[in-house]
Order: structure tokens, then C-alpha cells, then sequence
């Protein structure tokens, strides 16, 4: 008995020290990153390295990020890890597999348009699968998640801002015929929401998003319209129905914040009129949206 007993202790200490020397290596070193993405990643997974370490002792997870933190460094290409490596339920692996898949039709876009927050997207997801599987941290499991939906929303709206600036710019030196919508000060897009694939619930940080957007517009905008939207995956007349529940979601939202249904109007606009140009059946997560604008 007491042999096994120190065969364990002897196993605990190897364990503790191959864990620790990829996050001592990380701390005693400096790094020259290759480029700004890199260096992003390197800092994010480098802050989620030190809190498993300092604050909950976790070596194992302080490894991953560390291993993660030094790849970077090296200017490896980083991907969030695939959410069957985490030991996590069936029941709750599925929100985290929406959001990888979604992570992953972006990635290459949004090294080029936004590599700060692809970077906090993806050590975020890590963050995410990690206290999911854990599983006992609720407060941080709300904290991963909620940063993981802010960084992703904004890779959706910045995504969308440079592509039509590209086309924009491709049409003025070509003779094909492309419809740009101009639009005058007052008559700007004032709150881009997101839905996740086939769906028309609001997530928490849309939910915050829009209270943030009333409170701070409620005594300047009187009247709103809000038009829904899809990607081009399924028929045109299953997407125009989703376009508008999703118009519909958001327009209880704003009811249940104390305005008038009268002062909402709604319109679904379906797969018409895509935030990103994309082929036909092409799941693109900035596409699966709604738009609330002043109603002149």
C-alpha cells in the first residue's frame, strides 16, 4: 500500500512538472512576434495561462494555454481546439459547436479584417470548452462565453463594413452593374443584431446590446424599423419566413422596453440583401442578422 502511495505521489510530481515547463518557459521569456495577430494570440492565451496558474492552480489547463501562447509566438497558425477534445455532454457541446463552426467560416476573413479579435474569439472558445468541461465556475463559464459572442459580433460587423467596401471600390473600375444603397447621416444602420444559424432567438450579449442601444437613443428616435435577414441556406421562401420572426423577436424586445408598437415597423427582407456576397447555400454567419434603424 504505501509502495502504490508513492507511486502516485511520484506520478503527481512528474505530471505537475511537464505541465509547469511549458508555462515557466512562457513566463521567463521574451518573444519578437511575427506579426500583429500573433502577437494578439500570444497576449490572450498568455493572461489565460497565468490566471489557471496563479489564481486556480490548474497546471493542466495553464499548459494548454501556454503551449497555445508559445505556438503563437512562432507564428504558427492557431485554431481554436475542436470541440469533441473537451470532455464535455452532448447537451451542452452543442452551443459550443454553433460557435466553432461559425468561428471557422470567418477565420480567414477576419485574419485579414480584425486579427485583435479573431484572436480574442478564438482564446475565448478555449475558455469557453475549458469551463464547460470543468463545469463548476458558472460565473466563469458566462464571463468566456459572453467575450467569445462580443468579439464575434464584432468580427461580424467589421467583416460586412470591408467587404462592401471592396465591392464598392471593384465597381468603380468595372463595367458590371452593381446596386449600392447610399444613405444619409440620419438614415445609417443603428444596431446590427446576429442569430445564430436557422434560429430567431436573441443571445444574451444581443439582448444587452439592444437594452444598451434604447437606453442611450430612447429620447432621440421615436420610431424604428427593423428588417430581418438570412444567409442563402435554404429557399428563398423558408428564409423570407425566418427574416421575419426574426424582425418579429427583436420588435418584443423592444415592446417589453416600454415602446410603442405602433412607433415598430418590421419587414423581412430574407436571403435579398446579404451583408457579405455570397454564392447560393452558403452558411455565413454575418448574413444571419437583423438591422434596427431610424423610421423617417
Amino acid at each position: 500500500m504505501r509502495i502504490l502511495f508513492k507511486i502516485f505521489i511520484f506520478s503527481t510530481l512528474i505530471f505537475i512538472v511537464s505541465c509547469s515547463a511549458s508555462y515557466e518557459k512562457l513566463t521567463n521569456s521574451s518573444f519578437e512576434t511575427k506579426n500583429g495577430f500573433s502577437k494578439y494570440l500570444l497576449n490572450a492565451y498568455k493572461e489565460k495561462a497565468d490566471f489557471e496558474a496563479i489564481e486556480m492552480h490548474d497546471w493542466n489547463s495553464a499548459k494548454l494555454y501556454a503551449e497555445k501562447a508559445l505556438s503563437s509566438a512562432n507564428g504558427e497558425k492557431i485554431y481554436p481546439e475542436k470541440i469533441s477534445y473537451w470532455k464535455i455532454t452532448p447537451k451542452k457541446r452543442f452551443d459550443l459547436i454553433k460557435g466553432y463552426n461559425n468561428l471557422m467560416l470567418i477565420y480567414n476573413d477576419a485574419v485579414y479584417f480584425d486579427p485583435f479579435n479573431l484572436a480574442k474569439a478564438i482564446s475565448s472558445l478555449d475558455c469557453w470548452s475549458e469551463q464547460q468541461e470543468e463545469n463548476w465556475q458558472t460565473w466563469d463559464i458566462d464571463t468566456c462565453h459572453n467575450d467569445f459572442l462580443d468579439a464575434m459580433h464584432a468580427l461580424y460587423n467589421i467583416i460586412s463594413k470591408n467587404k462592401k467596401e471592396e465591392i464598392s471600390k471593384n465597381s468603380t473600375n468595372s463595367t458590371d452593374s452593381v446596386s449600392l444603397v447610399t444613405k444619409d447621416e440620419k438614415e445609417n444602420i443603428l444596431q446590427i443584431v446576429y442569430f445564430d444559424f436557422d434560429k430567431s432567438k436573441l443571445s444574451s450579449v444581443s439582448i444587452s446590446e439592444i437594452n444598451n442601444f434604447i437606453k442611450i437613443n430612447k429620447d432621440k428616435i421615436k420610431k424604428y424599423i427593423v428588417v430581418g435577414h438570412t444567409d442563402t441556406v435554404g429557399t428563398k421562401e423558408y428564409n423570407q419566413k425566418l427574416s421575419e420572426e426574426r424582425a418579429k423577436t427583436i420588435k418584443k424586445l423592444l415592446i417589453n422596453l416600454d415602446i410603442l408598437d405602433n412607433d415598430i415597423k418590421i419587414l423581412g427582407r430574407g436571403e435579398d440583401d446579404l451583408s457579405v456576397k455570397t454564392e447560393d447555400n452558403t452558411p455565413y454567419p454575418a448574413n444571419r442578422r437583423a438591422e434596427i434603424s431610424l423610421l423617417n
